[in-house]
């Protein structure tokens, strides 16, 4: 059969059924734990495994919560929220804001952000980090640049020196640090486990923060590409609202959705290309599947293989001397 997206096709009955038998070994029989903790953002990753875990264990024993700092957008929480109820979860928000303004995340970010722009002023402008869009036809390195945006419409783009860039990344780690932490106190409380949310193209492509959202008691979903998310999420009931969203980051001031941020290619054509990747087809054959050159096809080959191998440390355990 000729190479297209049919690949990447599964069945969500039975994959559904398979994630559901794991999980309730894992978290009942091996930890021993009696219910699930999901940290719930209004995307679709975490509401497809807010749905697994209820079909896992019952919605008495799952708790979602909702984690907003001051730069999150308001539709993620109430898109979160919506998804409790449609599921019959108990929903409860903890704003982080406070504890973050604590550890210094806010103002160790702009001390950054004005380095690049010193009249960089957080009460009015909006910032996001971005890559370049020309993965396809240049197969650029992967190099950020920072956009504020000023009322009335006024954009700059700056590309980030090295020190600004992993001064920015670091405090902003710590939103997602700070989530894991709150997940587990409520796991802990309860004798609870945390149920992860990422998925195969967060995972090996090194889009997490480790000991952030990368730390969790099981992944459920870090094998499906984000378009086989798509389909269990339809399956499971996934609100409309929740499944037409254009996947965002939710951490910087601006809306910044996650192909701007680091994918750098809708998802349909990222996932058939990695696929092929995977599983040794030659680009020319992803190529013709996508309408696309065979040269766009081996940019994306390397974009891949390079995020794959400069993140290996994000995924490797803590070393031990032997």
């Amino acid at each position: 059969m000729q190479f297209g997206s049919h690949v990447l096709i599964i069945d969500p009955e039975v994959e559904t059924a398979q994630i559901i038998t794991m999980m309730r070994q894992t978290i009942q029989h091996d930890f021993r734990r009696k219910g699930a903790i999901v940290g719930l953002s209004g995307g679709v990753d975490s509401a497809t495994v807010l749905g697994l875990a209820v079909k896992a264990y019952g919605p008495e024993r799952v708790l979602a919560v909702m984690m907003p700092e001051q730069d999150s957008s308001p539709v993620s929480e109430q898109y979160a929220a919506q998804m409790a109820e449609t599921y019959g979860v108990t929903a409860i928000t903890e704003d982080l804001t406070a504890g973050l303004a604590g550890f210094d995340c806010y103002g160790r970010r702009d001390d950054a952000v004005r380095s690049v722009f010193p009249d960089y002023d957080p009460s009015q402008d909006e910032i996001k980090l971005v890559l370049p869009t020309d993965l396809l036809d240049r197969g650029s390195l992967n190099v950020y640049s920072l956009s504020l945006s000023r009322p009335g419409g006024e954009e700059r783009k700056r590309v980030l020196p090295v020190a600004a860039y992993l001064q920015i990344v670091a405090a902003s780690n710590m939103k997602q640090r700070s989530r894991m932490l709150m997940l587990y106190y409520h796991a802990e409380q309860r004798n609870y486990a945390v149920i992860g949310t990422a998925n195969r193209n967060e995972h090996a492509q090194g889009f997490f923060v480790k000991y952030g959202d990368g730390g969790a008691d099981i992944q459920p979903i870090q094998h499906l590409y984000k378009t086989q998310v798509y389909q269990l999420a339809h399956y499971l009931g996934v609100t409309p609202e929740i499944i037409k969203r254009t996947p965002t980051t939710d951490t910087y001031s601006a809306e910044c959705s996650q192909e701007e941020f680091y994918f750098r290619l809708p998802f349909e054509q990222m996932d058939l290309i990695w696929y092929g990747l995977d599983n040794q087809i030659p680009a020319a054959d992803v190529a013709a599947a996508l309408q696309i050159s065979a040269q766009q096809v081996e940019n994306v080959y390397r974009d891949l293989s390079q995020k794959s191998r400069s993140t290996e440390y994000l995924r490797s355990k803590p070393l031990m001397v032997r």
